[in-house]
C-alpha cells in the first residue's frame, strides 16, 4: 500500500511534537530534499519527512501533471515483525488463576470418579518403565530394591488409599517441575530426551502425554500427599497439596518409619462422600477393570482366609456326667471349623494381554479363555480373529464372534453395547462408543483394541474423530467380515446357521446402512428359496441354480414361507422351474432394494408390474389383446380409481387374475408394514401407496366368462358385481388389505347363498310344508259365565 504524506501533514505532525504516548514515539526516520521549479522560473528547495513505524521501502514519483515529486513509501512491517527499527513492543505471559485452573481440570476433564485409580497407576507403570529403561546403562539404579511392582493398600475406616511403586521416583526439582507446573507431563519431557539421544524406539510402552493425569486425584481426596525417593538423590521429600488450595508444599522426610528405599508412595485422604473408594473389592475391582493389562504386577491389600479346627470347651453338666460314668474310657476332644482371617498381598492383574503375544504361540483355548475371562461370557465363542495392523495406523486386536446374541435387549436400535474394549499401551481407556470404532450393524462383535498413538482427548474417556479413527474403523470391519467369512467356510454347517439366527438382521441392517461395504455383506446373507424351503441358501447358491436364459434374482416378500409360496405370482415361475427368493422378515424387502444387484444380476420383485420372463411370444399377445382388449376396458371403467390400469397377465397359470404394484411404489408386504408402524405417519400413505395394475388370466374360466358377459351384455347386474368380487378376491390373495373386509364377507355370503340356492332339495325362496297334515276339528263354542258365579 503507497501513502503520500503531505507538507501540511508533515507540519502538523511537526508543530505536534510527535505522537502523545510516551512509549510510542515514532522517529522521523530522514529529511529529503527535493527541487521544485516556480512559476516565476526560480528553483525552489522544499525539505519532506516521513515517517516510519518500521521497515518502508521509500520511493519518489510524480504526483501531478507539473511533475512535482512527492514522497511516498509500502509498510511492510506487522505487529510481530516488530524490532529495533521500528516500535519497541513489550511481550507478556499469560497469567492463570491457579485454584480456578485447577476446579477446572479436577471437575471438568473426567466425566467418571473412578478414572482417577488408573491414572495414577498409569504414572506409577511410568515410573517403573523409566527405571527399568535406564537401568540398562545404569545398574546401579536397581541395587535398593529389585522387584518392580505397584502397591495398593486402602484403609476403609478412615477413607485413606496408598498407591506405592518401585519406580524412578522424583528428586525435590523434579517434585516442582513435574507436580509444581500444571500440564507438563515428566513421560513426555522423558520421551523428547529419547528421540534427541536417538532412542526414540527404545521405549514406546509409556502412557502420559498431558501431564493433568496426576490431578484427578482431587476428584476423591481433600489432600494429596506425595512421599519420594530417587536413586540420585539421598534423601527424600514429601510433596502436599489441598483442592482448593493454589499453594503446595515440599519437605524432607524425616521420619524413619516412613522412608522409602526407592520409588514414590501416594497417599490420598479421601472426602467424606468418597470414602466408599477406600474398600478392598471396590479397588480390586477398579484395577481389573482399567489396569488389568499393565506389564508390572499389581498387588491390592486384601482381607483372606483359612480354616482350621480349634476345641471347643465342654458344657460342665455334661462333664460331671462323664466324670460319674464307671468306663474310663479316654475322651476325644470336641472341636469346630472356624475361619481365621487376615491380611495380605494378593495379585489383581493374573490376565495377561493376549493380542501382544504372537498368535502362532496362542492356542484355541486361550483365546476362549480370555474371552470368558473379560467379557463374562460361559460360552466360547463362535469364532475369534488376532491381527496386528501395521503402517499408518499401528494397533493390536483380538475380535469375537459371540455364540448367542444378548437378551433382554435390541441391539440393533442400542449401538453402545460396550463389547468394544479400547486400550492404550495396555490401559483401559473406554468400552463406550456410538459407532466409532464399529458401525450399528456389527456392534455384536466383541474384542479388544490396543494401540499406542490414538487421538484422545486429556481426560481419555473421547475418541476424537479423525482421519485415524476411520482407518481404523475401516480395518476392523473389514477383519470383522472375513472373521464371519470363515465361518461359512466351517465343515460344520450348523455354525453358520446358529450365526445367521442370532446376527441376521444385523447384516441385513448393514445393506442399508452400509453401501460401501455391500459386496463383502451380500455372500453372507441367507434366505428361503421356492425350491428350498427348509434351509435358506446363499447369493452364489441361486446364481449356481439360475437357468441358463435367466438373467434376474427374483424375490417375492411375505410375512410368512407359507404366505409366499401360495402366492399367485409364482404359478407362471414354478411351472418354468425358476427359483424365487422368500423375503420373510421385515427389512428384507428393504435390505435387497439397497443392494440392486449381486454379481451383475438384478433383484426383480415378481409382485411389480411388467414382470419380464424372458418367453414373449407378440404375435399371440397381439391376437390375446384383441380378444380381450374390450373386457380389460370394461372391468378398468367397472373398478375405476382402484386400479390404474387392466392388462393381460404373463405370471398366471391357475388363478384368474391377481393385483400387482407398480415399479416405484411399495409392494403390498411393504404398504402392510408401513400401516402397522407405531409412529406411522397416515397421511403419507396414499402418497406412497404404489400405483395397482389388475392383471386377468385369459386362459382361466372366470374371465372367459366375463369375456362373454362384456361382449352381450355388458350393463347386467351380475356381471358387474361378480367384477367387483373378482376385485376384492385378487387384493386378498395378492397380499393388500382390504378397505372394508365386512363388505367383502357380505360379498362372499351372497355369492355362496347363490351357488348353494336349489342344492340338496332346498330353495332359498320356498320352505315346503310338512309331510303329515292334521285332520281338522270342530270347535267348541264356550259361553261366558255370570259374574260371580262358580263353576262346579
Amino acid at each position: 500500500m503507497h501513502r503520500v504524506v503531505s507538507r501540511r501533514s508533515v507540519s502538523a505532525i511537526l508543530r505536534a511534537g510527535g505522537l502523545r504516548h510516551r512509549n510510542s514515539a515514532v522517529p522521523l526516520s530522514s529529511s529529503i530534499p527535493f527541487d521544485q521549479s516556480a512559476d516565476d522560473g526560480k528553483t525552489e528547495k522544499k525539505w519532506f519527512s516521513f515517517l516510519a513505524t518500521g521497515s518502508c521501502n521509500a520511493t519518489v514519483k510524480p504526483f501531478n501533471s507539473r511533475n512535482v515529486p512527492v514522497l511516498g513509501y509500502r509498510l511492510e512491517s506487522t505487529s510481530a515483525a516488530h524490532d529495533s527499527s521500528g516500535l519497541s513492543a513489550e511481550k507478556y505471559e499469560y497469567q492463570a488463576e491457579v485454584s480456578r485452573l485447577m476446579d477446572l481440570i479436577v471437575n471438568s476433564l473426567y466425566s467418571n470418579k473412578e478414572v482417577f485409580l488408573r491414572e495414577l497407576v498409569s504414572n506409577a507403570s511410568d515410573a517403573l518403565d523409566k527405571l527399568r529403561f535406564l537401568s540398562v546403562t545404569e545398574p546401579d539404579l536397581l541395587k535398593d530394591a529389585a522387584d518392580l511392582d505397584i502397591r495398593i493398600q486402602t484403609d476403609k475406616d478412615n477413607g485413606i488409599i496408598t498407591i506405592t511403586d518401585s519406580g524412578i521416583g522424583m528428586t525435590r526439582q523434579e517434585l516442582i517441575d513435574c507436580l509444581g507446573t500444571i500440564a507438563q507431563s515428566g513421560t513426555a519431557k522423558f520421551l523428547k530426551a529419547l528421540k534427541e539421544s536417538k532412542d526414540a524406539g527404545a521405549d514406546s510402552n509409556l502412557i502420559g502425554q498431558f501431564g493433568v493425569g496426576f490431578y484427578s486425584a482431587f476428584l476423591v481426596s481433600e489432600r494429596v500427599e506425595v512421599s519420594t525417593k530417587s536413586p540420585k538423590s539421598d534423601r527424600q521429600y514429601v510433596w502436599e497439596g489441598e483442592v482448593n488450595s493454589s499453594s503446595y508444599t515440599i519437605r524432607e522426610e524425616t521420619d524413619p518409619s516412613k522412608l522409602i528405599p526407592r520409588g514414590t508412595r501416594l497417599t490420598l485422604y479421601l472426602k467424606r462422600d468418597d470414602k466408599g473408594f477406600a474398600h478392598p473389592e471396590r479397588i480390586q475391582r477398579l484395577v481389573q477393570n482399567y489396569s488389568q493389562f499393565v506389564s508390572f504386577p499389581i498387588y491390592t491389600w486384601q482381607e483372606k482366609g483359612y480354616t482350621k479346627e480349634v476345641e471347643v470347651d465342654e458344657d460342665p453338666v455334661e462333664a460331671k456326667k462323664d466324670d460319674r460314668d464307671e468306663k474310663t474310657e479316654q475322651k476325644k476332644k470336641k472341636t469346630k471349623t472356624v475361619v481365621e482371617k487376615y491380611w495380605d498381598w494378593e495379585l489383581t492383574n493374573e490376565t495377561q494381554p493376549i493380542w501382544l503375544r504372537n498368535p502362532k504361540e496362542v492356542t484355541t483355548e486361550e483365546y476362549n479363555e480370555f474371552y470368558k475371562k473379560t467379557f463374562n461370557e460361559y460360552l466360547e465363542p463362535l469364532a475369534s480373529s488376532h491381527f496386528t495392523t501395521e503402517g499408518e495406523v499401528e494397533f493390536r486386536s483380538v475380535l469375537y464372534v459371540p455364540s448367542i446374541a444378548p437378551t433382554g435387549k435390541d441391539d440393533i436400535v442400542n449401538t453402545k453395547t460396550k463389547n468394544i474394549r479400547l486400550y492404550v499401551k495396555r490401559v483401559f481407556i473406554s468400552d463406550d462408543f456410538d459407532g466409532e470404532l464399529f458401525p450399528r450393524y456389527l456392534s455384536f462383535i466383541k474384542g479388544v483394541v490396543d494401540s499406542n498413538d490414538l487421538p484422545l482427548n486429556i481426560s481419555r474417556e473421547i475418541l476424537q474423530e479423525s482421519r485415524i479413527v476411520r482407518i481404523m474403523r475401516k480395518r476392523l470391519v473389514r477383519k470383522a467380515f472375513d472373521m464371519i467369512l470363515g465361518i461359512t467356510m466351517s465343515e460344520n454347517r450348523d455354525d453358520y446357521a446358529r450365526f445367521w439366527e442370532n446376527f441376521g438382521k444385523h447384516l441385513k441392517l448393514g445393506c442399508i446402512e452400509d453401501r460401501e461395504n455391500h459386496k463383502r455383506i451380500a455372500p453372507l446373507l441367507r434366505f428361503f428359496s421356492s425350491q428350498s424351503e427348509e434351509d435358506m441358501i446363499s447369493f452364489d447358491e441361486y446364481v449356481e441354480n439360475m437357468k441358463p436364459d435367466q438373467k434376474d434374482i427374483y424375490y417375492i416378500a411375505a410375512d410368512s414361507v407359507t404366505s409366499a409360496k401360495n402366492a399367485p405370482f409364482l404359478e407362471k415361475l414354478v411351472e418354468k422351474d425358476i427359483e424365487v427368493l422368500f423375503l420373510v422378515d421385515p427389512i428384507d424387502e428393504v435390505a435387497i432394494q439397497n443392494l440392486k444387484s449381486y454379481k451383475e444380476k438384478n433383484f426383480v420383485d415378481i409382485s411389480k408390474e411388467d414382470l419380464d420372463l424372458g418367453d414373449k411370444n407378440e404375435e399371440k399377445e397381439k391376437e390375446i389383446k384383441q380378444e380381450f382388449g374390450q373386457t380389460c376396458e370394461w372391468i378398468k371403467k367397472r373398478l375405476g380409481d382402484k386400479v390404474a390400469s387392466v392388462q393381460i397377465s404373463n405370471r398366471l397359470s391357475t388363478s384368474p387374475c391377481v393385483l400387482a404394484s407398480g415399479k416405484f411404489g411399495w409392494s403390498a408386504n411393504m404398504e402392510r408394514l408401513m400401516k402397522a408402524q407405531t409412529v406411522g405417519d397416515t397421511s403419507s400413505l396414499e402418497f406412497m401407496r404404489s400405483r395397482r395394475v389388475f392383471e386377468i388370466n385369459p386362459d382361466h374360466p372366470i374371465i372367459q366368462t366375463l369375456n362373454a358377459a362384456c361382449k352381450s351384455s355388458p350393463n347386467d347386474e351380475e356381471a358387474l358385481r361378480s367384477v367387483d368380487l373378482l376385485y376384492d378376491a385378487a387384493l386378498v390373495s395378492s397380499g393388500f388389505t382390504p378397505e372394508s373386509p365386512a363388505q367383502l364377507g357380505g360379498k362372499i355370503y351372497e355369492m355362496m347363498g347363490m351357488a348353494l340356492s336349489g342344492r340338496w332339495g332346498t330353495s332359498a325362496q320356498q320352505v315346503n310344508p310338512p309331510s303329515h297334515v292334521p285332520e281338522t276339528m270342530e270347535a267348541e263354542v264356550v259361553k261366558p259365565a255370570e259374574a260371580g258365579s262358580q263353576k262346579l
